[in-house]
């Protein structure tokens, strides 16, 4: 397989996870919306420092307001990571390689591509924006499924998985992220006694972002609190949305592919700190800190992939832009 085409199915992989994980991430906040009682402020710039996309943006996150902090992360194409443009990416990529996947597969995109962009200026309505999240995220899993059921189990097909687990491990992390002061900064200023009400509600609704709700009770028999939450989340090797999940599915994709030494090294170190984390303590203070360490170790990952696997001058290019 020629470099130029493995990374394009790398990167197919990744677009379509980035797509649902953003569907999600929107979830969360506009779920708690629901579920919160009147007059508590859901913080949404809060968002925006999440997806890393704070240089794009060009107000200030603590008083951005649903709409714009909407529109910038579904529909801004000023926002190289915003929904249209992952799907646009998702969609040149496919469509140069579809000789290698089932056409099913290109038509799903391309339809879900149109459909998204002809309903762009609706992202900012309550009731269209919850219609249009759902549909993007049962499309993506359709094209998950469609892969899983239609193309050959090849090299080609382990890229869009290691692609798909990385921006999947990656986003839990940051939806774990999320959690009770980012979601909430301006009770989290009045101390933890100010939260202590919510913290159920704030957790279940990270539960429910990551459709983790009914698996999370099935492990864990006991009530929904941020340190089973988070261990969940992050520790679990059985949840597909799990960090740890993740990198299992990583090192089995990875032992399919020549020259794999440097990266499968870089998983190692990644499931060494999650095995050795203490979460209790780690909630205390320093899980902030904690996460960004693994998204950096989940970056390094990808270079040691791109150095390995694509063009060294698309590389050079991405590590610009990084």
């Amino acid at each position: 397989m020629l470099s130029r085409v493995a990374e394009r199915i790398y990167w197919l992989g990744r677009y379509m996870e980035r797509c649902e994980n953003t569907a999600r991430l929107v979830n969360v906040n506009s779920n708690l919306l629901l579920d919160l009682p009147s007059g508590v402020r859901v913080g949404w710039g809060s968002l925006i420092d999440i997806s890393g996309t704070g240089s794009y943006f060009k107000k200030d996150t603590l008083s951005a307001d649903e709409k714009t902090v909407v529109h910038f992360i579904l529909a801004d194409k000023d926002n190289p990571a915003s929904l249209i443009n992952s799907l646009s990416f998702a969609r040149e990529n496919s469509r140069i390689t579809r000789e290698i996947m089932p056409m099913e597969a290109w038509e799903l995109i391309n339809d879900l591509y149109h459909y998204i962009r002809d309903r762009a200026d609706r992202v900012t309505s309550r009731r269209d924006r919850n219609i249009i999240l759902l549909h993007v995220i049962s499309s993506v899993q359709q094209f998950t499924g469609l892969l899983a059921g239609c193309m050959s189990h090849n090299n080609a097909y382990d890229l869009i998985r290691i692609g798909r687990n990385i921006e999947r491990a990656d986003m839990s992390t940051r939806i774990v992220d999320v959690g009770l002061v980012n979601l909430l900064p301006h009770l989290s200023i009045g101390g933890t006694e100010v939260l202590e009400p919510y913290d159920n509600i704030l957790w279940m609704s990270v539960l429910r972002s990551l459709s983790a709700y009914q698996m999370y009770r099935q492990h864990i028999r006991d009530r929904v609190n941020a340190n089973a939450v988070v261990s969940f989340l992050l520790q679990n090797e059985d949840f597909p949305r799990a960090v740890a999940h993740c990198l299992k599915q990583l090192e089995q994709c990875l032992w399919a592919l020549p020259n794999s030494e440097n990266v499968l090294a870089a998983i190692v170190n990644i499931q060494h700190k999650l095995d050795e984390a203490n979460l209790d303590q780690l909630l205390q203070s320093g899980l902030h800190e904690y996460i960004d360490e693994l998204q950096l170790e989940i970056g390094n990952v990808h270079f040691r992939i791109a150095e390995t696997w694509f063009l060294p001058v698309v590389m050079a290019q991405e590590q610009k832009t990084a």
